[in-house]
């Protein structure tokens, strides 16, 4: 079994915690970070909202259908990325090999720490504590051999929680786990194993490595080591970006070709700029399109050259949207993103600090 000591730190309702935080007449209260326009979308919401069923994501018109009394906060991301260099600040303090997921949740390896701590839970316990004390945030904690466990331990007992998945117990609990809770699988995934049959840990731990494969392609054999708890992936100090993108969700549905094409421009446009400012170099360029009814497709091309400039990526973009039926299928959403970096020489050069996302144009 592997011996490694990893622990999983997700701040608690991280954006909606600062504003109370920084904003004493909101504490106590339902709030959502965001836009309460009619398409705007919630960012995050406090644990006073989420009891209303509010949640990240969400429409901000369901969000106030579902608490008319919610408050809500236009977010402000620098403060919350001058405050997620603090948190790390102290993770720091016990390792150097931490691998930021966003903003307000990381991986630290504390197998070797610096102060020498034995137990990966006692490392666990202070980083909260820290965090509390001088930042006046909330954090919960897991704690286990390798990343899945670890972050199946820090959702376990929010807000505040503290989890520890010792290897001995490791089995016990992924067969108690129900299927949506392993990591990578979404709504549609859950409703696809479900209709096989398949509804926690036990009962994926029970189906073979070929008939997932078959099921799911190569993320079948991810689902199978991780009903066996089994989980090779190192914490990544230094994460290279794979991808930027951009997207714009539009203040009203369109249909009509030129709106469109317009849209398709400013997104483009936009996402020359970020190209340019993260000096990334890419092969592949996806369209993002989310319909009306919140369903949505990607369509990608890829090319020999690098795609940096307008008016390359414009003409790829116009043709990749041609596959798209939006006549009859009013668009909601529109992103573009170029991916798939190619050579050395293109690592060395590419961003290698996790960014969070804006509100408006978020990288995926």
């Amino acid at each position: 079994m592997d011996e490694r000591k990893i622990i999983h730190i997700d701040m608690d309702a991280f954006y909606a915690s600062v504003e109370q935080r920084d904003h004493p007449e909101l504490r106590g209260k339902p709030i959502a970070v965001g836009h309460a326009e009619e398409r705007g979308v919630v960012a995050a919401a406090s644990y006073e909202a989420r009891k209303f069923g509010v949640r990240s994501a969400m429409s901000s018109q369901k969000a106030k259908r579902l608490c008319p009394q919610l408050i809500f906060i236009h977010g402000r991301m620098e403060v919350y990325k001058a405050v997620s260099r603090q948190i790390h600040e102290i993770f720091h303090e016990y390792t150097d090999l931490i691998e930021p997921i966003s903003l307000d949740e990381a991986f630290l390896d504390v197998t070797e720490n610096k102060p020498g701590i034995a137990l990966a839970v006692d490392i666990a316990r202070e980083i909260k504590a820290k965090i509390r004390e001088r930042l006046h945030l909330v954090a919960s904690a897991g704690v286990s051999y390798n990343k899945f466990l670890a972050k199946i331990a820090s959702d376990y007992r929010k807000p505040d929680g503290l989890c520890t998945i010792h290897p001995d117990q490791a089995l016990d609990f992924i067969a108690r786990l129900p299927i949506e809770s392993f990591w990578g699988v979404g709504p549609v995934t859950a409703r696809r194993m479900h209709e096989l049959g398949i509804h926690n840990g036990a009962q994926l731990r029970a189906c073979s490595a070929d008939m997932l494969r078959r099921t799911f392609g190569k993320v079948g054999a991810v689902y199978y080591d991780f009903a066996r708890g089994i989980d090779l992936r190192p914490v990544e100090a230094v994460r290279v970006r794979k991808s930027i993108g951009c997207e714009r969700t539009l203040e009203r549905d369109i249909s009509v070709r030129s709106s469109v094409i317009i849209e398709l421009y400013h997104v483009a446009q936009e996402l020359v700029h970020r190209l340019e400012g993260k000096e990334f170099r890419g092969n592949t360029l996806t369209l993002k399109i989310k319909f009306h009814d919140f369903t949505q497709i990607t369509r990608s091309i890829t090319q020999d050259s690098e795609l940096t400039t307008l008016g390359v990526i414009l003409p790829l973009a116009k043709q990749l949207l041609r596959e798209v039926d939006y006549e009859h299928h009013p668009i909601r959403l529109i992103g573009l993103s170029v991916s798939n970096p190619r050579g050395e020489e293109d690592k060395g050069r590419q961003h290698r600090e996790w960014e969070q996302l804006s509100f408006e144009f978020s990288d995926w």
